[in-house]
């Protein structure tokens, strides 16, 4: 449906003297429509939306305040323009990095945002322009189009104001929605975490964030949990331990060394290098390594570790409960039993000894713990 906004000579008047008084006055002055900013971090990204909020005021939205597909307006260079997705100025999106819109590429940058309104069916086209300067859509150029993307719309429970919400955020997407009156117009946006945050990695360990042990630390760690180069994560974890002025060798730093080498196919080396690392662990650090072992399904070296772990610091917590859990992977309850119940002797605080508590019951019953 085409519409062709007319206006008389005098309202035309009246149009340019109130713009001419505006571009004088410079009075910071309430607005009918309030501007609005919605951010979302996904990752370390950043997506923000600054926008103007209408409200339906008992208006009839769709199809007539905002016209279905493209319209002429009768002002500014554009013959046929899209909805501004918003009033006033450009609705504005802002991307700190590189993106994906329903799986179509996006350059980090700002846009203005712009929105095909389709008639008698749930569609929408979200138009990302790279004039994010214009007024509204009167300038709307479609060469300036960065991005088109063609998204479902839905119906919701009425929404007096337009609103730009966040929702459905993960570790790498979140969806951003239009919602006004009673219709959402949703797009997901995706980001590639893990690519953008190692190459902020590599750019910080050049510069002063480099010149501490913990940041290679939690770069090796960082890679090996979200599947970066592992011998890239190796040699950030070498120089952690040895070779610069800030290196140290502990127990942390080796269990990030031999996780890495495990799931580099090296498990001999790996059990090795934690063999030797004992010594630097504290005791729960050692418990801790134990843990991950059962977790593991290494059932005989966690039991292994946790003797060396009772022997090495004895009768502190929570060696025994360490030694209950190892022989309760194992399947020796009776055993597991008999060192629980020495745990919840020696537990320091009351959380500590319910949890035991609780665990030996299991066991009593049959039940697994681990």
């Amino acid at each position: 449906m085409k519409l062709f906004y007319k206006r008389s000579p005098a309202l035309f008047l009246l149009a340019v003297l109130l713009y001419s008084i505006n571009g004088v006055a410079q009075l910071d002055l309430p607005r009918g429509s309030q501007m609005a900013k919605v951010s979302q971090r996904i990752g370390i990204s950043d997506v923000a939306i600054i926008y103007s909020r209408p409200s339906v005021n008992e208006r009839e939205v769709w199809g007539n305040l905002v016209p279905y597909g493209m319209n002429n307006l009768g002002f500014g260079t554009a013959k046929e323009s899209p909805w501004r997705a918003g009033a006033n100025e450009n609705t504005v999106i802002k991307f700190t990095d590189d993106v994906k819109i329903e799986g179509q590429p996006l350059s980090a940058g700002k846009y203005g945002l712009h929105m095909i309104i389709k008639e008698g069916v749930d569609q929408a086209t979200i138009i990302f322009s790279k004039n994010h300067n214009a007024w509204g859509s009167y300038f709307y150029d479609p060469a300036a189009d960065a991005l088109r993307v063609d998204v479902t719309t839905s119906e919701i429970p009425h929404m007096e104001e337009l609103t730009y919400l966040f929702h459905n955020v993960d570790a790498t997407t979140a969806t951003a929605s239009l919602n006004w009156e009673k219709k959402r117009i949703p797009f997901k946006i995706e980001v590639a975490v893990t690519d953008i945050v190692l190459a902020d990695i590599r750019e910080k360990l050049e510069n002063s964030p480099g010149f501490n042990r913990q940041t290679w630390e939690q770069a090796a760690n960082f890679s090996l949990n979200n599947g970066g180069d592992l011998n890239e994560a190796l040699g950030w974890i070498d120089g952690a331990i040895a070779g610069k002025f800030f290196s140290q060798k502990t127990f942390a730093n080796t269990s990030i060394k031999a996780r890495i080498l495990d799931k580099m196919g090296k498990s001999s080396e790996a059990t090795a290098l934690m063999d030797e690392a004992l010594p630097l662990g504290t005791v729960f650090e050692v418990h801790q390594y134990g843990r991950q072992l059962i977790a593991g399904g290494k059932h005989d070296k966690a039991l292994e570790v946790f003797k060396w772990n009772a022997k090495a610091h004895k009768n502190t917590w929570p060696v025994n409960y360490g030694l209950g859990r190892a022989y309760a992977a194992k399947g020796d309850n009776k055993s597991a039993i008999k060192y629980l119940k020495l745990a919840l002797d020696n537990a320091p605080a009351q959380a500590n000894k319910d949890r035991v508590a609780a665990n030996i019951d299991k066991l009593e019953k049959g039940e697994a713990i681990n």
